[in-house]
């Protein structure tokens, strides 16, 4: 039996429970670290970006008008750690795409015992680096399409910041469910349709996925929780072959 709608946020939470089991610990390490190296140099860079900006302002008003720094910083703070954010993941998936796809390959394993390769691993993975890397371009080119219209709105009040929000729950839900998809032959337009299927799951997978990037510590561990957590998706709510 398929497992509820509104269970999307609880795989992710099942991703996280799945990355430290025994038999997949190793295939978590290397996603783990490019996850934790360019989270750390995207902050240092927002840092160095965010002073350069203030002092730009203070040298551009006159000095009895400062006191709009109380104001600005809040706008600026968001607006830095937007940018920080999305182009922290976009990298970081992108570097780590091909570990994530043998991390994804290696959870699918675990949770039905039917593996989707014969062979050397190693050898495996030099195959599809390049297809992978490929992928990722594209949706990496996808996102940042869609990204247009979405920035516009996102002045609007109210409705602006939520539909932004919908927009990024959606493209986290494409993201991580290219892993396991991905590994069957899956086609982005697939891979998409399937998922609007399946609308209200998919957002509310993505959306756990956005509010738990902005919590600190467990940003860290985010990336390979969501690709067990998508495969954990895959395999028991979008692969017809697997459900009963």
């Amino acid at each position: 039996m398929a497992i509820p709608t509104i269970s999307g946020a609880g795989y992710l939470f099942q991703g996280m429970w799945l990355i430290t089991r025994p038999g997949l610990r190793r295939f978590v390490l290397m996603p783990l670290l490019i996850n934790i190296v360019v989270f750390i140099a995207a902050i240092y860079v927002g840092i160095m970006q965010f002073e350069a900006l203030i002092l730009q302002f203070h040298a551009s008003v006159p000095s009895w008008l400062q006191w709009l720094d109380w104001l600005l910083w809040p706008l600026f703070i968001a607006l830095l750690f937007i940018v920080v954010f999305y182009s922290f993941s976009l990298v970081a998936n992108l570097i780590a795409s091909p570990f994530n796809g043998l991390l994804a390959e290696k959870v699918e394993l675990f949770l039905t015992d039917q593996p989707l390769i014969q062979g050397n691993e190693g050898t495996q993975l030099l195959a599809d680096l390049l297809p992978t890397l490929r992928d990722e371009v594209g949706k990496i080119l996808y996102a940042l399409l869609w990204a247009i219209p979405f920035l516009f709105l996102l002045f609007v009040p109210v409705v602006g910041p939520l539909l932004w929000f919908l927009y990024t729950a959606w493209m986290l839900a494409v993201e991580y469910a290219d892993y396991p998809m991905g590994n069957h032959g899956v086609k982005f337009a697939e891979l998409r349709q399937r998922l609007r299927k399946q609308r209200g799951l998919s957002l509310s997978f993505g959306s756990a996925v956005a509010v738990m990037g902005m919590v600190p510590i467990i940003n860290f561990i985010l990336m390979p929780s969501a690709v067990a957590g998508a495969t954990a998706m895959w395999v028991h709510e979008l692969n017809m072959r697997h459900q009963s």
